[in-house]
């Protein structure tokens, strides 16, 4: 039997990743205009297969790409989409990642998504949805945390555009996470990647510590950007005592703020009985 024209061979003879895509299947999605340093690919093979392939195209990419996969290594949720495989290059990797059917709650180099408040964009549709089906999102999006948090890693670069959502079927993934890291460790640069809407102060700071109470904030913004009508955050859908967790998780001072994953998900899930 041939090897798996993706999964079953370590390098490419090809002269790119497209050029071996399009020898061995079909490419039915390509994304080049990505602000990542990557190109991505979904390729449907000739069994009927489906495949997200990504490329890092630029050095820092490269970085983030070994990253990344030292990541999922590490981490397994069903929630996560992982890399599982990768393809070495002339100069780099491809890795080989399922194709899950979906939307990113938010893509800036995209027209449809780049307006999250238009009301076709998929943020606005996702806000629309009935309040359970975000609640069950967004405690999907908890739930991996938890296995983030269990394997040691910190969150970096969560924002809207690593949220995919399958309006057909109801479920939360998520992708892109290249930049979660082992954690806790000092920033060297003067900040971390990501969007602002989403980080806590301490990303913005040299030397500072970045450990899981900085991921308690992104996770404390993405339920405030996520269970709110509109991007003004003036129409909490929630209730006040789960608005109380939220303000708690981002606190500028990281002492403030809830010691762990854990703690966040389970004062969050008290709060709702209360």
């Amino acid at each position: 039997m041939p090897p798996h024209p993706l999964l079953g061979i370590s390098r490419t003879s090809s002269a790119s990743i497209e050029a071996h895509l399009d020898r061995v299947g079909s490419i039915f999605a390509a994304f080049r205009e990505q602000d990542s340093g990557c190109v991505s690919y979904g390729v449907r093979l000739a069994g009927g297969e489906r495949w997200f392939v990504k490329e890092a195209v630029t050095s820092d990419a490269r970085r983030s790409l070994d990253r990344a996969w030292a990541f999922h290594r590490a981490v397994r949720h069903p929630a996560i989409v992982p890399q599982v495989h990768r393809i070495a290059l002339r100069g780099g990797w491809a890795v080989v990642m399922p194709w899950h059917d979906g939307e990113v709650l938010y893509h800036p180099a995209v027209r449809e998504t780049a307006d999250r408040i238009g009301p076709y964009s998929a943020m606005a549709r996702f806000r629309a949805l009935p309040l359970p089906l975000v609640l069950r999102a967004y405690e999907r999006i908890l739930s991996a945390h938890l296995a983030v948090e269990d394997a040691g890693h910190v969150a970096v670069d969560l924002y809207d555009g690593s949220l995919l959502y399958d309006f057909a079927g109801g479920t939360m993934r998520l992708v892109d996470l290249d930049e979660y890291r082992p954690g806790p460790f000092v920033l060297e640069d003067e900040r971390l990647p990501g969007s602002t809407r989403f980080m806590a102060p301490e990303e913005f700071v040299r030397g500072a510590v970045i450990d899981v109470r900085t991921t308690v904030f992104t996770l404390g913004r993405t339920a405030r950007l996520l269970l709110d009508a509109g991007d003004g955050e003036r129409a909490w859908r929630v209730g006040a005592g789960r608005l109380a967790v939220v303000e708690r998780a981002t606190r500028a001072d990281p002492g403030q703020r809830f010691a762990s994953v854990r703690q966040l998900a389970r004062a969050w899930r008290d709060a709702d009985r209360s």
